[in-house]
C-alpha cells in the first residue's frame, strides 16, 4: 500500500486543493488519512479507483 501526499494527489487528479477538499467533504473523493499533527496522505489505490470510476462514467456516457 502506498500513500500519496497532497502534491501527488494534485498531480494525479489535476484539481485545485480547494476543489479536492470540497469533493472530499461531500463524500465524492477518497478521505485523507491523518498521519500526524500536520501531515495527511491518501491511499493510492483509492485515488486510482476514483479515477477509474470517472473513466467508466465517461465510457458509459453518464456524467457525475
Amino acid at each position: 500500500m502506498k500513500l500519496l501526499s497532497k502534491k501527488d494527489v494534485r498531480e494525479k487528479v489535476l484539481y485545485s486543493p480547494a476543489h479536492l477538499a470540497r469533493l472530499e467533504a461531500s463524500g465524492l473523493f477518497p478521505k485523507r488519512v491523518q498521519l500526524g499533527a500536520g501531515r495527511v496522505g491518501w491511499v493510492d489505490e483509492e485515488v486510482d479507483d476514483w479515477i477509474y470510476q470517472r473513466i467508466a462514467q465517461r465510457d458509459a456516457g453518464t456524467a457525475s
